[in-house]
């Protein structure tokens, strides 16, 4: 609390000035509008005319909701009906006419900001603001940090607002690292500081979190809890008091977060100047509910000998968004592991604590680990994680644990084919079918075969492989669910061959099904990555401990793009993981050799060159806020499934149009046929020569 004696002796409603904003539609897409934000700015304008008292001429009222302005429930008193004829449009030429123009030339004590709406973090960590008019070519908004900055310098009346509090209800998650995404760079600069001014921040998430808002109710969450605490306080009391409701309102949130029903927590910042010091969490422990437990020094000496030289397995992302399922939590916002390690994954997840039924969040993260370990053969590591959780959980006197969900089961045809030693026609050829376990199933026997054999065998392997046993047993299929997925291992020169248009009988009347509309079907070169083996095996494990969505993950690569350099590029990070092509030129003049000298096991390009439209991002990622295909919302590892559905949709739309041609003489439209590089270097049945 701070003593009155420390508030301006005249500050009161007449000394009260205010910008009150709410966002809800975006002029760069419907997809970013929401619904609450406006009305939440409404609410905060009544309390401030009513409660508090501040005469509708002290603010600034700048609104565009989804709806008509005469649809909204607007309070009903004489200082709202002034607002109600006085508001704006809540543009960037708006709020930087309110905010830095008009109100600095006012002579008041007390400034709020209150504004509710989307938010994004930029790269400095600056709380940027999308305004009403933000298009995909410039997202206008209001840069928080830069303009509270700007109204702690002299260009602000001297002696004028020593006390400003801003009050955001939006989210802080990070703006993707895209060009599309395209804030520009926003200072509003500034004269020479004036000592005494204080501010005091208040922020519905922390940094990296996304702030809850109930659409149906029109209200954001953080917005409801604040009116709370304010009530009807008048100015001097909420100005005072500000610090006690901050406290309050982190306390509400942090309840909810322990009982898993969010991870919400809002950040109150107070400048030094204030009362000479920041208002931190540590104290608040003491009046939180009851959390879950957390881990011993026994258990974390047991951590430390379980995880010692060990890599962060492929499943390792799974496991941390099941132990949030199994421990009955809610999932932080946005994918990828907090670490790069075990252990630093573990940390993350004890310091989260888990929910309302009393299980740390490690002890499930490590229960997923040791049935993984065990479906993959490794015994001996498996028995010894579980029995780090079963000492864990009876020392701890925890709950009972869920068993994990199974490993997704996915029948795999591997077709290997290699160039004979003598340089002459024809391949060598083998295949293996993997399921529960790997088999080898064929291989070509004397001289090398035709690609015309490889298909005939192919599609008779097929056939064997989801046939019913036709002696009576009780056997059944050696794939009960069918093949998921074929991959064709091949010779560098191979890879824009149209296996996936290999014809597959289908139905009656001698019907045929290209071969990818049947199944996934890839193609892999992984004998051309002994030089970059390091490079394709890291940079498919990154993919994986993000379970296979990070904004960095795919790269759209231009024509321009395609130079001597670029595989040294993308050879430098793990990340992209996954390359798009978007040139006209056949991916052999240079693309496909710089993704392998790379090291990036994941491409998609156009048989044959042949730029778009559309470009294979809006075919392949789903839309992102603005509306536009987001890189970082792609699931790399769902690929095969993802590029199968392209092409059925392919052919489909081909299909019509052939039926339209066939009305009106034009010749059909051209099926979509996309490639899609996959090496998982997980996967690989046999590497051995078939020489």
């Amino acid at each position: 609390m701070i003593p009155t004696g420390f508030l301006p002796p005249a500050l009161g409603p007449q000394r009260t000035f205010a910008l009150v904003a709410g966002v809800e539609r975006y002029d760069i897409s419907h997809r970013w509008n929401l619904r609450g934000p406006a009305r939440d700015a409404l609410r905060f304008a009544h309390w401030l005319t009513g409660p508090a008292q501040v005469p509708p001429g002290n603010l600034r009222l700048l609104l565009s909701p989804l709806d008509e302005p005469e649809a909204l429930d607007w309070p009903d008193s004489p200082a709202m009906a002034a607002l109600r004829t006085a508001y704006r449009p809540a543009t960037e030429e708006n709020v930087k006419a309110a905010l830095l123009d008009e109100l600095p030339q006012c002579d008041g004590d007390l400034l709020w900001i209150f504004w509710a709406g989307h938010g994004y973090l930029g790269p400095r960590q600056e709380l940027m603001l999308p305004c009403a008019d933000a298009r995909p070519s410039q997202i206008r908004h209001l840069n928080l940090d830069s303009a509270l900055r700007w109204w702690r310098t002299d260009l602000v009346k001297h002696r004028s607002f020593p006390l400003q509090a801003a009050l955001v209800d939006s989210c802080r998650v990070d703006a993707p690292r895209d060009a599309r995404w395209n804030f520009g760079s926003t200072d509003y600069g500034g004269g020479s500081s004036v000592p005494g001014r204080r501010q005091f921040r208040l922020y519905a998430s922390r940094e990296g979190e996304a702030a809850q808002n109930d659409a149906e109710r029109g209200a954001g969450r953080f917005t409801e809890a604040l009116l709370a605490e304010l009530g009807g306080r008048s100015v001097r009391e909420s100005v005072s008091g500000l610090p006690v409701a901050a406290r309050s309102i982190h306390r509400t949130f942090r309840e909810l977060r322990d009982r898993g029903e969010g991870w919400q927590l809002p950040q109150f910042l107070v400048d030094r100047d204030w009362d000479a010091c920041s208002f931190l969490d540590d104290d608040l422990a003491a009046v939180a509910l009851p959390r879950a437990a957390r881990l011993d020094q026994q258990a974390w000496d047991g951590l430390g000998a379980l995880f010692e030289g060990r890599e962060l397995p492929r499943c390792a992302y799974e496991a941390y968004a099941w132990a949030f399922k199994a421990a009955g939590c809610t999932t932080p916002v946005g994918g990828g592991l907090p670490g790069d390690g075990l252990l630093d994954v573990v940390q993350d997840l004890d310091e989260r604590q888990g929910g309302h039924g009393g299980m740390p969040l490690a002890v499930p993260f490590v229960r997923f680990l040791a049935d993984r370990a065990g479906t993959a053969g490794d015994a001996a590591w498996a028995g010894r994680l579980k029995d780090w959780v079963d000492t864990t959980r009876e020392r701890l006197a925890l709950p009972v644990l869920p068993p994990p969900p199974p490993p997704a089961r996915t029948t795999v045809v591997h077709v290997g084919l290699e160039p004979p030693p003598d340089g002459g026609p024809g391949f060598r050829a083998r295949m293996w079918l993997r399921g529960e376990r790997t088999e080898h199933i064929w291989e070509s026997q004397g001289a090398p075969v035709r690609l015309d054999t490889v298909r005939e065998e192919l599609l008779r392997q097929l056939a064997l492989i989801g046939a019913a046993p036709t002696d009576g047993g009780g056997a059944g299929p050696r794939a009960p669910g069918g093949v998921d997925r074929i991959e064709f291992h091949v010779p560098y020169e191979l890879l824009d061959t149209d296996v996936d248009q290999w014809p597959v009988p289908r139905g009656p009347a001698g019907r045929h099904r290209a071969l990818g509309l049947l199944h996934q079907v890839v193609v892999r070169c992984p004998q051309e990555r002994a030089d970059t083996r390091a490079e394709w095996h890291t940079s498919w494990r990154w993919l994986c401990t993000r379970g296979g969505r990070h904004p960095e993950a795919v790269r759209v690569v231009e024509e321009a793009e395609v130079t001597d350099a670029l595989g040294m590029e993308l050879a430098e990070r793990p990340a992209p993981a996954c390359v798009l092509a978007h040139t006209t030129s056949a991916p052999h003049a240079g693309l496909l050799e710089a993704v392998l000298e790379g090291g990036v096991p994941v491409a998609v390009w156009r048989r044959g060159g042949g730029a778009p439209p559309p470009p294979l991002l809006d075919l392949l990622a789903p839309a992102g806020p603005d509306g536009r295909p987001d890189p970082g919302a792609l699931d790399v590892l769902a690929l095969p499934a993802r590029v199968r559905e392209v092409r059925r949709a392919a052919a489909g739309a081909a299909a019509a149009g052939a039926r339209a041609a066939a009305g009106d003489g034009q010749p059909p439209a051209g099926e979509d046929q996309l490639v899609l590089l996959w090496d998982d270097p997980d996967d690989i049945p046999d590497s051995r020569s078939l020489a």
